[in-house]
């Protein structure tokens, strides 16, 4: 069984690793000519186009080593298949389940190293690549810092401390202005706010509490429960140093999450995205069950192509249901470990069953 087990990997790493590579040429390419306007409107130097063009790499290994589990197990037993190699190791006794064994074990290989290069590569990536895009490229200036729970701002005459800000909805929660004197350095006002939303062009803030400093740095406070202030700051000059949960590893944002929910903020949105780093990359060992079982159905049909062609659809499908899951479970329709593990559940499933099925 050893020389069997060495023959099935060895065909399935050559397709692999040559998949692998295709997969990751073409999201370069694509992903290049979706930027190229960007590119060519800013003066982007060759440099800094191929700088950003490498970063991109770890993203799409990431994105695409599932689906190349997939194709490659449709190519490999779909290739013994046609060539009737099932059929010789079925009748000396090799049960199904036995055949798909390598293949299944260097998939669960391959989903914990997706795991951990997801943890350990791909967010210092993302984290390149929008450095290289909005600084670098589109000359945006970064003038604040994100620490674990609070992103730091300097504004003009101002500095600003924000424990979170929503991305999606554009919302600033557990708001600190600090309004200096450039002169001296002094403390001119200080403006506390439970949140702040933009809305038609302005920033509307709720829950305020102001305080002013006379001449002789006594305060003067003043309560209000919502008011306009004018901030020269649009959401997306702040967007340029939040870090977004795609540009945080699993323990990362784990550690992120547990934070800000201690303050007492919404976490629906990250511990959906925390319960997906874990979901996605183990999919590849489910995808291996379906890859099996259409490439063996050319063994009775005679379409090895129909097969493929049915597999990649079911590939597909699994990438939208996995990313619908996450959807509802960021808005906090369904729980979000349900909406991330959701594709994962409803797939094993059907790949037990068909998996079942090819055997009998």
């Amino acid at each position: 069984m050893k020389i069997l087990d060495k023959y099935i990997i060895q065909e399935f790493s050559k397709l692999f690793g040559t998949i692998t590579v295709t997969f990751i040429l073409l999201y370069l390419i694509v992903d290049f000519f979706e930027r190229a306007r960007m590119f060519l409107s800013n003066n982007a130097t060759l440099e800094q186009m191929i700088s950003y063009s490498l970063f991109s790499i770890p993203i799409s290994i990431s994105l695409t080593l599932p689906f190349a589990i997939l194709l490659a197990t449709l190519m490999t037993y779909g290739t013994f298949s046609k060539f009737n190699e099932i059929t010789a190791m079925k009748s000396s006794g090799i049960s199904l389940y036995r055949l798909a064994l390598p293949v299944l074990v260097f998939s669960a290989f391959i989903a914990v190293i997706l795991f951990f290069f997801s943890e350990l590569i791909t967010p210092a990536a993302i984290q390149k690549t929008e450095y290289i895009k909005k600084i670098e490229i589109q000359k945006k200036q970064t003038l604040g810092t994100l620490k674990q729970n609070e992103l730091w701002y300097r504004s003009d005459n101002a500095i600003y401390n924000f424990k979170l800000f929503d991305v999606n909805k554009n919302t600033l929660h557990g708001i600190t202005i600090n309004y200096l004197d450039l002169d001296n350095f002094n403390l001119k006002m200080r403006i506390d706010a439970k949140r702040a939303e933009w809305k038609n062009e302005q920033w509307i803030f709720h829950n305020i509490l102001t305080t002013a400093f006379d001449e002789n740095g006594l305060p003067n406070m003043k309560k209000e429960t919502k008011k306009t202030i004018n901030l020269p700051e649009k959401p997306d000059d702040f967007k340029i140093i939040q870090k977004d949960a795609e540009q945080m590893g699993y323990f990362e944002l784990r550690k992120y999450t547990k934070k800000i929910q201690n303050e007492g903020y919404d976490t629906t949105r990250y511990k959906a995205d925390l319960h997906g780093k874990i979901a996605f990359p183990f999919v590849t060992i489910i995808l291996v069950f379906i890859g099996v079982f259409f490439s063996l159905r050319s063994e009775r049909s005679g379409g090895i192509m129909q097969s493929i062609g049915m597999g990649i659809l079911i590939g597909f499908s699994y990438f939208f249901i996995h990313a619908y899951g996450i959807s509802l479970g960021r808005s906090g329709m369904i729980p979000p470990i349900l909406g991330a593990w959701t594709a994962n559940s409803v797939f094993l499933i059907i790949s037990g069953y068909l998996f079942h099925k090819a055997r009998t």
